[in-house]
């Protein structure tokens, strides 16, 4: 057998950034990889490594190669950082950032001699995991250790309940400040006080036209309009600013920013993706749902209680009914391995990808790493994980397990549906009733023609006169066209009740390897006060829906005040939004989390409301200048000194250009997908054919896993296969690229330049300043206006006559308007 040998490379990262202006550049740095493990793992590696690679060791290597193996083989250690790097007899097992140059690739691949597992191939997915995991740098945990062995962990509730997101949030007394007259209200009161602590003074309120531009971009992903600049800037009533929030919150606008910002939570997307990429035909429902209840402020609790058990909820109208089985789609919309041959793991690892969205989405916690084991950080059981996993597999999410697996809908179809359903079944009987009398006829007079002796053939219409069987031919083509218009009894993607039943500890996360069964419950270490009660009528999705709205729970107004606070600020007062954790970060103002969440339920779980508490503050008025004395103190800003800058999303973008260059279409639901429901995506030219030349806003496009518009996946758009409440912000030269050549830029560019030069009784100066309105929210400056004026006059020269030559005045005007386009300013949020 060859033997492990490998070094370890140093090998160049390139970043990239864009520049402020038109003007971008890259600018490259060099990262060297090491061979000693990192001082502090990063959070997000090491919950790769434990939800997904740990448990492939433990199943595939540690019966060998472990400090639990019977014979440890080839002195080689894989459950320790230690192990892996070290290597055994054959050498280092793994280079970090390189898995070419790692051994342990080259073994589970079969590529070479060295072959491991040697009983068997790991599949494509397992050896995937593993190589990302590797390129990832091979994060794992710091108490990733093998020798000695350790001692299981027993988990200490007691202890695990002094843990501070563990505790119910409690309304804290509002301390004294200097500053008194700054605080509007006790949300500044707890910042301020954080920031005297430093010897840290606020920074100055920003001016109206940069807060108005703030404020409609914060709640409705638009800028604003120069109108609406204008009213605000008129109006000098001390509740001018109140007018323009409440303004913009009962715009439909609003629901469609903040929907959105729900279905990066909720992972939506329109496709599977996985093996089987097909059409979440009817998913866009689920998303109109989202939008329709962030409009009309639906008090959050009844949002938690509708996604995760509305199937079970009472229903005082059909129209009702139907909006709380739409909202099971939550349950539902994760992503599917369709074609998995193991029925029983398909289910299970179902059952593990609902049990972990809905621990992030609901609670912040990364239930899915007690699948296989006890979770390494926080004080949740394997036994925790399988009482809530016996409440989703009592669930019914798929209509059939066989491959190709399909998932449930639930049917929507009103009386009148039926009605039209049952009117065409009636037709359709009619006609081939119709046809088998024809046959009926043409065989009696077959059998006359023949006399008695004759035996009608298997297939005798070969043997009818031809004017017979062209009748029959005509009649069955109609029957056919008939059919294939049948009407679409309307459903949604979502859960229903499935066999009401406990579940089994799967031992190192295996279903052929069963333990002890698992009464249903929720975490022991978050019922200090009292458990939710299941029977087996039901689920127990309702109880546990009700346990997460109980008013002193202590996660679930934490975690949702703080997705609202990072949507605002661009970083949650707890910075890992999806993980409150223990390799979670902690709030940098813990007094401010708990009581923007007391404040929240008492508020009847309003989220606009806390739009109105965050946004009438002085802390979200601020202005994001810079301060240097300030960021030598808090150069993350993480106090709230000023107001943070922060790029505008993949869609915001879009939607931004569309609205500033037009044509916006401001139609609302529906879908844009152009597959029918369970349809691929991808035919035998493996092409997608999805269409994005649209002028509908950004959240109504679709998106295909596997396969995200290319503008999104530039711009950071989340991938949609699991919950992710803070998108990163990547700058990369592709981006510049992007708005230097991109078609939607091009076209918003020259659709700006022909609305302004059909503005009538404008010159160029006013076509310049109206240009920097719309697209800044700001008249230009002097050197701005001179600028322009002296482009325009050079190339007017060009022009010689407009009309004449090879440029014409509307490629003048569309150049400058993509220069300003394509700047950071409108990128950017102030």
């Amino acid at each position: 057998m060859k033997s492990f040998s490998g070094r370890f490379l140093a090998r160049p990262v390139v970043r990239a950034r864009v520049l402020g202006g038109a003007a971008f550049a890259v600018v490259a740095s060099l990262a060297i990889a090491s061979a000693a493990p990192a001082a502090t793992p990063d959070p997000a590696g090491v919950e790769f490594f434990e939800k997904k690679v740990r448990p492939l060791l433990v199943e595939q290597c540690y019966s060998c190669h472990s400090a639990q193996a019977k014979r440890l083989r080839a002195n080689l250690y894989l459950d320790s950082e230690q192990g892996w790097l070290k290597g055994g007899d054959l050498g280092p097992a793994v280079t970090p950032g390189d898995p070419k140059a790692s051994l342990l690739i080259t073994a589970i691949r079969h590529e070479d001699d060295l072959k491991m597992p040697p009983k068997g191939k790991l599949s494509d997915d397992q050896v995937a995991v593993l190589t990302r995991w590797i390129a990832m740098g091979a994060p794992a945990p710091l108490a990733t250790t093998a020798t000695p062995a350790a001692a299981k962990r027993s988990i200490d509730l007691a202890k695990g309940r002094e843990f501070w997101a563990f505790k119910p949030p409690t309304e804290p007394p509002l301390p004294a400040v200097k500053n008194a007259a700054w605080p509007r209200n006790g949300l500044d009161r707890l910042i301020l006080a954080a920031l005297e602590a430093k010897g840290l003074t606020p920074a100055p309120e920003a001016d109206k036209r940069t807060l108005i531009r703030r404020a409609t971009f914060d709640l409705t992903g638009l800028p604003p309009t120069p109108d609406e600049i204008q009213a605000f800037l008129a109006d000098n009533s001390p509740e001018a600013f109140a007018k323009v929030v409440d303004r913009l919150l009962d715009s439909p606008h609003y629901g469609e920013r903040w929907g959105r910002h729900w279905l990066d939570v909720a992972r939506y997307a329109d496709s599977n993706g996985l093996d089987e990429n097909v059409a979440h035909g009817n998913a866009w429902r689920y998303r109109d749902y989202v939008i329709a209840a962030f409009n009309n402020d639906k008090p959050y609790d009844q949002f938690v209680l509708e996604q995760l058990a509305g199937d079970l909820l009472p229903t005082e109208s059909p129209a009702a009914r139907n909006e709380r089985l739409i909202a099971t789609g939550f349950l539902s919309l994760g992503p599917k391995v369709l074609a998995e041959p193991d029925e029983k793991k398909m289910e299970m690892d179902l059952v593990d990808e609902q049990v972990d969205t809905v621990g992030r989405a609901f609670l912040g916690l990364t239930l899915g790493c007690a699948r296989c084991h006890d979770h390494k950080f926080d004080p949740i059981g394997t036994a925790d994980y399988y009482g809530l996993a016996g409440i989703f597999k009592s669930t019914r999410t798929m209509e059939t397990f066989t491959k190709v697996a399909k998932w449930y809908e639930n049917p929507l179809a009103s009386d009148a549906d039926l009605a039209r359903k049952a009117a065409f079944d009636q037709e359709v009987a009619a006609k081939k009733k119709a046809i088998q009398s024809l046959i009926d006829d043409a065989n009696k007079r077959l059998k006359a023609d023949k006399g008695d002796a004759f035996t009608l053939p298997k297939d005798p219409e070969p043997l009818y006169p031809k004017e017979t069987q062209a009748a029959l031919k005509r009649q069955r083509d109609e029957l056919a066209a008939f059919e294939k218009n049948a009407p679409e009894m309307p459903s949604a993607m979502g859960v229903t009740e499935g066999q009401i039943a406990d579940t089994q500890i799967h031992v190192r996360g295996s279903h052929t390897s069963l333990g002890a069964a698992i009464p249903r419950r929720v975490p022991l270490v978050l019922t200090a006060a009292q458990a939710p009660a299941f029977s087996m009528a039901q689920s127990g999705r309702l109880e546990l829906a009700r346990w997460l709205v109980e008013g002193n729970h202590p996660l679930t107004s934490r975690v949702m005040v703080n997705r609202l606070w990072r949507w605002h600020f661009g970083r949650g007062l707890v910075g890992s939004t999806d993980n409150f954790g223990a390799l979670g970060e902690r709030p940098s103002n813990p007094l401010l989390l708990d009581w923007l969440a007391r404040q929240f339920v008492e508020g009847g779980w309003s989220i606009k409301s806390t739009h109105r508490l965050i946004m009438l503050s002085s802390t979200y008025r601020m202005s994001s200048d810079d301060n240097p004395a300030a960021a030598r103190v808090d150069p993350e800003n993480r106090l709230l000194g000023r107001m943070n800058r922060r790029r505008l999303e993949a869609e915001a973008i879009r939607d931004a250009l569309l609205a500033v260059g037009g044509p916006l279409d401001p139609t609302m639901g529906g879908s844009l997908l152009q597959v029918k429901n369970r349809a691929y995506f991808f035919d035998h030219t493996s092409r997608d054919t999805t269409g994005y030349d649209t002028g509908r806003r950004s959240v109504y496009l679709p998106v295909v896993r596997n396969h995200l518009y290319d503008m999104f996946d530039l711009f950071d758009s989340t991938d949609a296969s699991v919950t992710n409440g803070d998108r990163a912000t990547t700058t990369v030269a592709p981006q510049a690229l992007f708005m230097l050549n991109g078609d939607l830029v091009l076209r918003s560019a020259r659709a700006l330049a022909a609305g302004l030069l059909d503005r009538p009784g404008l010159d160029d100066a006013g076509r310049v300043a109206l240009l920097y309105e719309r697209a800044y929210g700001r008249p230009p400056s002097d050197e701005e206006s001179k600028r322009a004026a002296t482009y325009l006059e050079r190339l007017g020269r060009v022009l010689a006559g407009e009309g004449k030559g090879p440029i014409t005045r509307l490629d003048v005007w569309q150049a400058l308007c993509q220069v300003v386009l394509a700047s950071n300013e409108f990128l950017t949020i102030r």
